[in-house]
């Protein structure tokens, strides 16, 4: 039986302009982009996946870039219908490429979201949704939360949440001192089937998480995400667990399995985070769940982005299992939402059964907000 081979890659950048920027502790977006990659083998089943391109503003042109003239050789010809032997090969040739610029985040990223895409493929070509050929028994049925919301005009972005079916809420905190008296309010608005989240991202030091902490000590909160740096030393985080009565949550700034592995046996985090296109793809990420999942913590995918990370990350969470919630961002983004995406009810999506992520074409709606699209093939 002929092996099929990778025949043709094509990467494609986005950026929608926002009349309403996107605000967080560390920076403004005043576009949306998005990165997507097609991936066909020589039978002519393809895949979809996605490259994480938020930060910084001007990277989604450059991660489009770097697969299409740095990866494809190393990508074109391998065996199409093995995602995980791709994934640890392009890690290892791209170490030193990544070394020589100091550019570990863009090759990681472009590497997930090549991950993602063979899995997809691999996924159609033998007609199974994503999760059900990770997992046979994973569920159709997931839970979401509303994110990307700001504290500072939270209302009405809560309510509209509400209304399209959401039960739970992140706030994004870490702008200034009045956010404790803002969650306060917030969350004296809820109802009793909801919940609350927040997300610093990295705005903290200790000291100030603790002051931060130490003003919401008697509201009810289901996680505090990244409230100080990612990379702070482990004695910082532990010292930070010990003194709020509150659940950790993190993972998206974190790379690599041994670095996730570390995460989970310390057991600061209740909640893992991975992003499914910022790095492990479908491969990484599916492996940190189940470790997650296995040590009695929460796998909840982290995603902020377009229409294909949206659906690789929904199907990983299903075919995960565990408690963990879908991240929903309510932000405008029609590179999110000209996608395929399953309606909210009580606090759930119902996914598709198509095989694969369920994405056929890139929507003709977002055509307008393209800047970049090449390809790669064995013949070219």
């Amino acid at each position: 039986m002929t092996i099929p081979t990778i025949a043709r890659i094509e990467t494609w950048a986005y950026r929608v302009p926002l009349s309403r920027p996107v605000e967080t502790s560390f920076g403004t977006m005043r576009d949306r982009p998005a990165v997507f990659i097609r991936i066909e083998d020589d039978q002519g089943v393809f895949g979809w996946g996605e490259i994480f391109a938020n930060w910084p503003a001007a990277g989604a042109e450059h991660r489009a870039r770097l697969v299409l003239e740095d990866i494809s050789q190393l990508l074109l010809g391998t065996d199409a219908r093995k995602p995980e032997d791709i994934f640890q090969d392009l890690t290892r040739k791209t170490h030193i490429r990544a070394l020589q610029c100091g550019e570990f985040g863009p090759f990681a990223q472009a590497i997930a979201g090549i991950d993602c895409a063979l899995w997809d493929l691999r996924a159609r070509a033998e007609g199974k949704p994503l999760r059900r050929l990770l997992n046979d028994k994973a569920a159709d049925t997931i839970r979401t939360y509303a994110s990307g919301i700001d504290c500072r005009t939270a209302e009405e972005a809560i309510e509209s949440s509400r209304n399209d079916g959401h039960l739970a809420f992140k706030l994004k905190v870490g702008f200034d001192a009045q956010d404790a008296d803002r969650v306060a309010g917030h969350a004296s608005g809820l109802r009793h089937t909801e919940t609350l989240y927040l997300d610093a991202n990295q705005a903290w030091s200790v000291d100030q998480a603790k002051s931060f902490l130490a003003g919401i000590n008697d509201i009810p909160i289901g996680w505090l995400e990244e409230p100080i740096r990612a990379d702070a030393p482990e004695a910082s985080w532990s010292e930070l667990r010990k003194f709020g009565n509150i659940s950790l949550a993190g993972g998206e700034n974190i790379v690599g399995l041994a670095a996730f592995r570390s995460a989970i046996e310390t057991r600061i985090l209740d909640f893992i985070q991975p992003d499914v296109a910022k790095w492990g793809g479908v491969s990484g990420c599916f492996h940190v769940a189940r470790m997650t999942v296995e040590a009695g913590l929460t796998y909840c995918p982290h995603f902020l982005g377009g229409g294909i990370g949206l659906l690789a990350s929904a199907n990983l969470l299903a075919a995960a299992g565990g408690q963990g919630t879908l991240e929903a961002d309510v932000n405008v983004n029609p590179l999110r939402d000209a996608f395929p995406i399953p309606s909210v009810q009580a606090g759930t999506m119902k996914l598709d059964p198509a095989p694969g992520l369920g994405i056929e074409t890139l929507p003709e709606a977002i055509d307008r907000y393209k800047t970049f699209h090449a390809e790669a093939s064995v013949c070219g």
